[in-house]
């Protein structure tokens, strides 16, 4: 049996609220078909409008086998491209991030304008066309701070994810912040692991004391089990409505992407050993108290979020191999916020630079024990894990209809 066939089949059987199979942790064959189905076809969360302050700003990313270049034009507009040169395909772009006038191959200078036209093209023969030669698109779109980009030529529409999570972001102004400290680490498990492990607190008390301190256990602080009728959701959400900001429990028809916000414990404001701000200056002036905890922003495959009043913390999530997953994280001030005067860096990010390194042992071990002949899917909590089963549900729904209509589409072309 083929590869497509036999991973339709598992799903097909699987045991609902049961873990997966071991080959979708660890086969590569499958790993190729999360690629192809999910990874190459769906919006992604890259990073952010910050990170492109100004024209010529760009990042790059490796999608799989797929490098892309995502750079601010000349009229402020944010552009995605495949970082391949049209030439012999060198990556044009190598440096992780930078800023240019122009793109410019490093192999034989073939330069680009920084909407993708090719302008230069040195000693080609006579009637060669650079009009036809510019770089490959990718789709781009930007929303409340966040560049989400996608490798299918007929990607999913992006307006129904827009309209539901632009209101939640938009108080925070995210688009005039900057990123004070990033982090990437790999973590050698498959990337549905590392998101099982993120859509669960049931193993928080034994494994995450730092993040105990400020963040609840409670399984109704993610919205999927039962938050509408937990009175601490409910009083909270009144709370933050009441000071203008979107907060009830939000998510699509697919359960692929939601938004709510959640208190804190006690009186805490931020993620820091004490519970106190990590930051002098609020994100944004329209957030007017201190009283808003985190507002949770998820968005299967690839980020989670937790912004506060005072910073954010995104999580990137990027597959390398069938057992090694990247997870990036940044965490975002207030623009004009003066490391030293404002925030102390390392009260800034203690927290979650432990909760990830502890996290990533937990997939390690989570990831090497599955490698056993004898593992066989196990039972998960219906009382703590039903983000947990939420997610497996949307795996499973998301790649199905995908494996069964076959064929690979084709990528987004040139415009």
């Amino acid at each position: 049996m083929d590869t497509r066939n036999d991973m339709l089949k598992r799903l097909n059987s699987r045991k609902q609220g049961f873990s997966l199979e071991q080959p979708f942790y660890t086969d590569p064959d499958y790993f190729k078909l999360d690629m192809e189905l999910i990874w190459y076809r769906d919006w992604l969360f890259i990073g952010h409008d910050c990170e492109l302050p100004k024209p010529g700003s760009y990042i790059t990313v490796q999608i799989g086998h797929y490098p892309v270049v995502i750079v601010r034009d000349q009229q402020g507009q944010i552009k995605a491209f495949h970082n391949s040169c049209r030439h012999r395909g060198s990556r044009v772009c190598t440096a992780e991030r930078g800023t240019t006038a122009k793109l410019v191959c490093p192999y034989h200078q073939w330069t680009y304008e920084l909407d993708g036209r090719l302008l230069f093209a040195r000693q080609m023969a006579e009637g060669f066309d650079k009009a036809q030669f510019g770089l490959k698109p990718v789709a781009c779109e930007s929303v409340g701070g966040y560049i989400f980009i996608c490798l299918a030529q007929q990607p999913a529409d992006f307006v129904p994810m827009r309209a539901m999570i632009e209101p939640y972001l938009l108080p925070h102004r995210l688009a005039e912040t900057k990123v004070a400290f990033e982090s990437t680490i790999i973590e050698k498990g498959n990337w549905k692991l590392v998101w099982e492990n993120n859509r669960e607190c049931y193993h928080c008390a034994g494994n995450h004391p730092e993040l105990c301190k400020t963040f609840p256990e409670a399984p109704t602080v993610t919205g999927v089990n039962g938050a509408e009728s937990d009175p601490e959701m409910l009083e909270h959400w009144a709370r933050c409505e009441a000071a203008g900001l979107p907060s009830k429990f939000r998510i699509d028809p697919a359960g692929q992407y939601r938004a709510t916000r959640a208190p804190l414990l006690r009186d805490a404001v931020s993620y820091t050993m004490s519970g106190r701000r990590a930051v002098k200056k609020n994100l944004s002036d329209s957030v007017s108290t201190d009283r808003i905890g985190t507002l949770l922003l998820y968005h299967y495959p690839t980020t989670w979020n937790h912004v506060l009043g005072d910073h954010a913390v995104t999580f990137r999530v990027l597959p390398i191999s069938a057992t090694e997953t990247a997870v990036t994280t940044k965490w975002l001030v207030h623009k004009d916020a003066v490391e030293g005067v404002d925030y102390d860096l390392a009260e800034l990010t203690h927290v979650w630079t432990e909760t990830n390194d502890q996290d990533r042992r937990i997939v390690e071990e989570n990831a090497f024990g599955i490698t056993s002949p004898a593992y066989e899917p196990g039972p998960y909590s219906e009382l703590h894990e039903g983000g947990v089963i939420q997610f497996v549900e949307w795996y499973a729904d998301f790649i199905a209809p995908r494996l069964a209509e076959g064929g690979r589409p084709p990528l987004r072309s040139v415009a």
